[in-house]
């Protein structure tokens, strides 16, 4: 017997249901997986960073500046096939604040259809000015703890008299990527913050804004308990590595099949916060900071990189599309904590139904 899951509106768009595919890099979400989210009703994301790494325009602008030209060329591009598996679904684009092309990203988004801009790797306090033209498109910043709320809320109502469409609320105990060390709830639960930032939204702006939990959500008794919190939705990242659409390379997908909880390590960053990954040849150099591990910058992609600034750790560009390109042993492989629960390789449409309890595939 079929669940009744509430659908997920964000701004002007709605989902028909409550569930939003985390964004991976790089090129592990593209506009395969998030187009075929957004076709079986979910929310599609690409992940913005690093595609122009391996597109053909990175090697027809061979000037300075020529990755970040052809990271808008290939966003545009992922957003048309995107749109075509998923002509009618609900399809964003997260943006790393931290990046350096981060503006021009937001404003190529919104000018390629994106319906909502997610953003991570910092505060996104100047987002609205990217976007003006296009107030179609909703806002999603993603946080971990209510400072952070409090000052984006502030920030948007006073110098752009808005407000965020959604928040992401990430667990950090759990999620995978970078854990935002500088969040109330690092070391305790994200139980408490959905309700905290709840009461905050409303005794401060009189408003209720759709607040989307991530970090550990696998089946359909997590979406559950989500919403019970009172979340409107949940970010599913891991499952999603590993199905047939995930865009990754078929043995970046099977080592996140034969994995297991105890294969989930914390390993330094260039970007100066721990991440979450899977045990590997590289994670051991770069937890260890060995000597054969690579310092070398490649594209000068980050405002803030200590592998560029102090030759410390790796470039992890470089490190994160090893991994995607299926050298699993000599790359960064992201992971959540709930890795090692996928007995086999699934259909996007198979793990909607499993998290949604609705056995029919519906086309958006």
């Amino acid at each position: 017997m079929s669940r009744s899951l509430p659908p997920l509106r964000i701004g002007q768009h709605t989902a028909r249901y409550p569930i939003v595919q985390g964004a991976m890099a790089v090129r592990v979400s593209g506009a395969r997986l998030a187009g075929s989210v957004a076709k079986t009703g979910g929310v599609g994301v690409i992940s913005s960073l690093g595609l122009g790494l391996d597109s053909p325009y990175f090697d027809t602008h061979p000037k300075q500046g020529s990755f970040f030209i052809a990271n808008q060329l290939a966003l545009s591009d992922e957003l048309k096939k995107a749109r075509a598996i998923s002509p009618n679904g609900v399809i964003g684009v997260n943006i790393l604040v931290a990046t350096k092309d981060y503006p021009a990203m937001a404003q190529t988004a919104a000018a390629n259809g994106a319906d909502l801009i997610i953003t991570a790797a910092g505060l996104p306090l100047n987002l609205p000015a990217y976007t003006v033209d296009y107030p179609e498109v909703a806002l999603v910043p993603m946080v971990c703890g209510l400072e952070a709320v409090q000052a984006i809320c502030h920030t948007w109502q006073q110098q752009y008299d808005r407000l965020p469409d959604a928040f992401i609320v990430e667990n950090s105990k759990v999620v995978g990527g970078h854990i935002g060390t500088t969040c109330e709830e690092f070391s305790g639960q994200i139980e408490p913050l959905i309700p905290q930032i709840q009461n905050y939204l409303q005794n401060h702006f009189h408003v209720e804004i759709p607040l989307i939990a991530a970090g550990g959500i696998w089946d359909s008794a997590d979406v559950d308990r989500m919403l019970a919190l009172g979340a409107k939705g949940v970010q599913v990242g891991t499952r999603f590595i590993t199905t047939e659409e995930c865009d990754a390379d078929q043995r970046y997908k099977e080592f996140h099949l034969h994995a297991d909880p105890a294969d989930v390590t914390i390993v330094p960053s260039p970007v100066g916060k721990p991440a979450r990954a899977l045990r590997n040849a590289f994670a051991e150099k770069a937890i260890s900071a060995s000597t054969d591990l690579e310092r070398r910058c490649i594209v000068n992609c980050l405002e803030i990189c200590l592998c560029r600034d102090s030759r410390k750790t790796y470039c992890i560009l470089q490190a994160l599309a090893n991994a995607a390109r299926g050298d699993v042993e000599n790359g960064l492989i992201f992971s959540g904590a709930n890795v090692g629960r996928a007995e086999r390789l699934l259909s996007v449409a198979e793990v909607m139904a499993e998290l949604t309890g609705v056995r029919e595939a519906v086309s958006v």
